[in-house]
């Protein structure tokens, strides 16, 4: 997409680790028809660290109604501490690993964290630089609106 990575444009391909599994996965294949949140973060990043329990709760209420998150660490080296983290927090939505750190080229990000909200068709509908509370209301709003299958 010649216009880059914005709200209205398609989600870039990207593939990662998943930690559950070791398997590299892509994003298109792995969420396609899902709502799915994209987050680009880091263990070291404290920013990070703030906005997951958010993260969290909004995956835990909307899962069953079609609604994933993708969180993408680049870190570099071996995944030991991103799932240290990871089960630190108690969180249970996909956490994947880009050591490589392609995924902020890919996804023209300015930093840690970054977030892109996509709807079921994979078109990003916000994009979100630094932390941010994806359990306000709005934001539950705006993804049950997306889950919902008369919009």
């Amino acid at each position: 997409d010649a216009r880059g990575v914005e709200v209205g444009a398609a989600a870039p391909e990207l593939e990662a680790i998943d930690l559950a599994t070791g398997d590299s996965i892509s994003l298109r294949e792995r969420y396609r028809g899902y709502v799915t949140l994209v987050n680009i973060w880091a263990t070291w990043c404290l920013p990070c660290r703030v906005e997951m329990p958010a993260m969290q709760a909004v995956y835990d209420s909307l899962r069953g109604r079609g609604f994933r998150i993708a969180a993408v660490s680049i870190d570099e080296g071996d995944a030991t501490e991103v799932r240290n983290f990871a089960a630190e927090l108690g969180l249970t939505f996909d956490i994947l690993h880009d050591p490589s750190g392609r995924v902020q080229q890919v996804y023209q990000t300015t930093g840690v964290p970054e977030s892109f909200l996509l709807d079921r068709d994979g078109v990003i509908v916000k994009r979100v630089i630094g932390a941010h509370d994806w359990n306000a209301p709005v934001n539950r709003q705006l993804v049950e609106r997306l889950l919902d299958p008369a919009s």
